[in-house]
């Protein structure tokens, strides 16, 4: 097993969070310093700043957050606003994906690692849906041209969905996450995001959760995610 899906799904960080700790030269396997991409075994020894990775035996935890603009999807504790921090649960929890510092809306937390990657994997095609303000008025060029794909990162996003709301608002509904995509494809286009808010991860919405706040998810909101993630 990859040494990142080894370590989500004990629940101690994400895959993401992984793969910054290994960069950091943190975690050992039998002793010797991980390397990206490592393959774990049964009998390994994984240590984390020298430590047992803790044993998860809690209950699974799923929140959303209606993240405001400033905090950071990190759980690195030495980052100023990071997401952990400002959520303050009492168990460990870590973050689904990303929102950048300065977007804001809803974003996922668990300490369930097991969910993670079928939630990610764009090939999964799930969907998330943002409000976007802009700096121009939205046309329907502007929105054929992000309906159809745009080259960011030396690759074309994936088509989608996008509706103009009003004159300088649209939303969008990804089936991808290239880092900061939204705000790369808005510039490929000549446009500059003002504002970004995430309102719907799969079945999950905002659902009136005021900015800042957080709440668990309900038993049938996770009842029909779990279906999807089948």
């Amino acid at each position: 097993m990859r040494i990142n899906k080894y370590i989500s799904e004990t629940g101690f960080c994400s895959r993401r969070e992984t793969n910054r700790l290994i960069a950091a030269g943190r975690i050992t396997i039998n002793g010797s310093v991980c390397e990206a991409g490592a393959e774990v075994e049964p009998q390994d020894i994984v240590l984390i700043d020298g430590e047992a990775i803790p044993v998860n035996r809690s209950e699974p935890v799923y929140l959303a957050l209606n993240k405001p603009i400033g905090v950071v999807c990190t759980a690195a504790e030495q980052v100023e606003g990071n997401i952990i921090r400002y959520v303050n649960y009492p168990s460990r929890v870590f973050a689904i994906g990303r929102l950048d510092k300065a977007s804001e809306g809803l974003i996922l937390l668990t300490n369930d690692g097991s969910i993670v990657n079928q939630m990610m994997r764009s090939e999964y095609g799930h969907e998330k849906e943002y409000v976007v303000t802009v700096d121009k008025p939205v046309t329907n060029e502007f929105t054929q041209a992000m309906s159809r794909g745009v080259e960011i990162l030396n690759v074309f996003t994936k088509p989608c969905k996008v509706d103009r709301t009003s004159e300088y608002e649209f939303r969008i509904i990804l089936t991808q996450g290239l880092n900061l995509q939204i705000r790369r494809m808005c510039k490929a286009l000549g446009y500059r995001v003002l504002k970004l808010e995430r309102i719907r991860i799969m079945n999950i919405t905002l659902d009136h959760l005021e900015r800042g706040q957080w709440r668990h998810l309900e038993r049938e909101e996770l009842e029909l995610l779990f279906a999807k993630l089948q």
